[in-house]
């Protein structure tokens, strides 16, 4: 699936299916806001959140005094949704409508988080990005379908991933400060099993060139 197909499909999705229908909604983003708080993120830290959709992780952010946010997604329907859910303090956030895999960082950020690598003949480019926006010293907070997790999400196949195979993906540089197992509970009461893990970034940025 090209960039364009892909941008369709996910537009589609969000353009045909409510919130609530979807099966990584999620009402309270828990381990996510406890694994960005445990990264050391004070209120003034920058912090991206990518693919994240209709997600209520920029809600609670606001909620919690977070004033550098970015909401970055390739469906300009899922973020109109989730500007719209937000009201006046959506605001507050940068909301881009780009394909992370193509997507050119113009600022480096202290929390990558992420929902899922999905594809895996995408894993270099998305790397690069990653490695270009992370300060060094800042945190990837990446939730992967785990090994035993689903096998397609939105009718697309998936990556799995547990900690230790993740890391391998990500290459030198990104360092295992937290892992966890999650199980999902999707709005129709399946579960699905997912691993976070949160990697601390020692490496150079490309943005800076130091």
């Amino acid at each position: 699936m090209n960039a364009a197909e892909r941008q369709a499909h996910w537009e589609n999705v969000y353009a045909t299916k409510a919130e609530a229908e979807v099966s990584w909604f999620e009402d309270d983003p828990a381990l996510s806001l406890e694994l960005i708080a445990r990264a050391g993120a004070g209120p003034r830290a920058a912090i991206i959140d990518i693919g994240g959709g209709a997600s209520r992780l920029a809600d609670r952010l606001i909620l919690q005094g977070y004033e550098d946010l970015t909401v970055l997604d390739l469906s300009a329907a899922a973020l109109a949704a989730a500007k719209a859910r937000i009201g006046e303090k959506a605001g507050q956030v940068h909301w881009l409508v780009a394909d992370v895999t193509t997507w050119a960082p113009s600022r480096l950020y202290d929390v990558w988080h992420d929902h899922f690598l999905t594809d895996p003949t995408d894993r270099a480019a998305y790397v690069a990005r990653l490695r270009r926006a992370l300060r060094p010293g800042g945190c990837a907070i990446i939730g992967s379908f785990a090994p035993d997790g689903p096998e397609r999400c939105s009718g697309l196949p998936v990556a799995r991933y547990d900690s230790e195979s993740l890391g391998k993906a990500l290459g030198p540089g990104f360092v295992l400060v937290d892992a966890r197992r999650h199980d999902h509970r999707t709005p129709w009461g399946a579960t699905q099993r997912f691993q976070f893990s949160a990697f601390r970034f020692g490496g150079e940025s490309a943005l800076t060139g130091t």
